[in-house]
């Protein structure tokens, strides 16, 4: 039986590399972006879970390709830990399990893509392989955070950096997405709307990883109440120890334990923070707004922005529950892809820019646009 799951596995992978190496570069693409913000959302839901360590070592479950082959020692660590409240039950396995399982699809596809841009550009096809090949490079790294967040046993900065490197990939390949589609061509929008759209991607980048850092110190329910925290705008908070990266989950680096005045200062930037991207992302739809072809695109801007913040609020004022707190995190992805087609959209004007694939070919190792 064991023989047969991991070959059923096997032929499911050799599957998604056949139908990767068939694909259109844009349909490509385009299912990696897909499989990448379903990944970040799922991320969210192994952190929520405290599925990170159900399958406490890497890149298998207990040596095992799927938790139902190492069962034996599930069930014998559940009994260890006194019950399923722990680290390790069979749930929480396979949500860990699924997790690396979707990571592995999204690295083949990346490694067929890279490997198909090689050959297009050794064929003399005119492809330019420099993103193929720095997303190959990132998925790489992100598998190094992916296997360091669990022999680390969930060290908040590790776990952190593995939440933005999932959010960097997602903005590689979208950006290479948007210049696989011909109907997307940059536009001559004019430095200020350039420059703001860019500072809002900045902003909401550096507004995850605050984000990050309360869901991985699990400091959400540090501040209740909204928009006070505590009953107070100005609460004890202790911005050093908050701020110290380098530690352990719950300790500090002397050993003690990370009081609540530091989790009060983790959570209450990831607020005031949210003031100053909140105005970044306004003003850029608003610029954006004002050209007749990115005004959808700024009205599903706006949108994303309100569905945001009334997620952000409802995790506070509701305790954290689960399905908004989910959503919380797959917005925020969301925004990330919208404003990267808005950078995008908006970076004409400059110089010529080269297709990033051929404009036709056939199926198989050619690449059409």
């Amino acid at each position: 039986m064991h023989w047969l799951q991991a070959g059923l596995w096997l032929l499911g992978l050799g599957l998604v590399i056949w139908a990767g190496m068939r694909m259109r570069w844009a349909r490509l693409v385009a299912l990696l972006v897909f499989l990448t913000l379903d990944l970040i959302m799922f991320g969210a839901f192994v952190r929520l879970t405290d599925a990170g360590l159900g399958c406490p070592d890497w890149p298998g479950c207990y040596g095992r390709l799927t938790p139902a082959q190492a069962h034996v020692q599930i069930h014998q660590a559940v009994q260890e830990e006194g019950g399923t409240q722990g680290n390790v039950s069979p749930f929480k396995a396979w949500v860990e399990m699924i997790h690396r399982y979707v990571a592995t699809i999204i690295g083949a596809l990346i490694t067929v893509m890279a490997a198909r841009a090689l050959w297009a550009r050794r064929k003399g096809q005119g492809m330019r392989v420099g993103l193929p090949l720095l997303l190959f490079a990132w998925i790489v790294v992100q598998g190094m955070f992916g296997a360091w967040t669990v022999t680390l046993l969930l060290k908040p900065l590790i776990v952190t950096l593995h939440l933005m490197g999932g959010i960097v990939l997602l903005l590689l390949a979208a950006w290479f997405w948007m210049r696989n589609r011909p109907e997307m061509q940059p536009l001559n929008a004019g430095a200020a709307t350039r420059w703001l759209t860019r500072a809002a991607l900045l902003a909401l980048l550096v507004q995850i990883f605050l984000g990050g850092w309360v869901s991985t110190n699990y400091a959400a329910v540090a501040c209740s109440g909204f928009p006070t925290c505590n009953g107070s705008w100005n609460p004890p908070a202790d911005w050093s120890a908050g701020f110290t990266l380098w530690r352990d989950l719950g300790r500090m680096p002397d050993g003690s334990a990370v009081t609540l005045q530091a989790l009060i200062a983790i959570h209450w930037a990831h607020r005031l923070f949210a003031v100053v991207a909140t105005v970044l992302v306004l003003g850029a739809a608003g610029l954006l707004a004002r050209l007749r072809e990115l005004r959808r695109l700024a009205g599903w801007l706006v949108v994303a922005l309100a569905a945001q913040i009334a997620l952000g609020v409802s995790v506070v004022l509701l305790q954290h529950p689960l399905v908004p707190a989910v959503a919380h995190n797959g917005v925020a992805a969301l925004m990330v892809l919208l404003l990267t087609t808005a950078a995008w959209r908006t970076s004409g004007g400059r110089r010529a820019r080269q297709p990033a694939a051929p404009p036709a070919g056939m199926r198989g190792m050619q690449n059409p646009s």
